[in-house]
């Protein structure tokens, strides 16, 4: 089991990006368009750094679930390979059996 406040700290980051998500959208589509004047552009290139940086997506780790390991993590499933594998021959997840030949 990873340390609750690392779980902690990512589950306020997830709720960070989605707060900011259309505001940082917003501000980037303007710094992106060259069409408009450059001091304009650069109004909102300072005001998008101004954001808290726990607000980005990218700052966002996937963990698992269930364990909430931050590595080896399926994105289909949101598990970790080692929760998946011990859940997966325990026959608690649908759809999903051992194989062996």
């Amino acid at each position: 089991m990873a340390k609750v406040s690392s779980i902690v700290k990512n589950e306020r980051r997830k709720r960070l990006a989605k707060k900011y998500a259309a505001k940082r959208a917003a501000l980037k589509a303007i710094v992106m368009n060259r069409e408009l004047p450059e001091d304009e552009r650069w109004m909102a290139s300072m005001q998008l750094a101004a954001l808290p940086r726990n607000g980005a997506a990218t700052r966002v780790r996937n963990r698992c679930e269930v364990t909430g390991r931050p590595r080896g993590v399926y994105r289909k499933f949101k598990m970790s390979r080692i929760a998946l594998r011990e859940l997966g021959s325990a026959a608690k997840i649908p759809g999903i059996t051992k194989s062996s030949w």
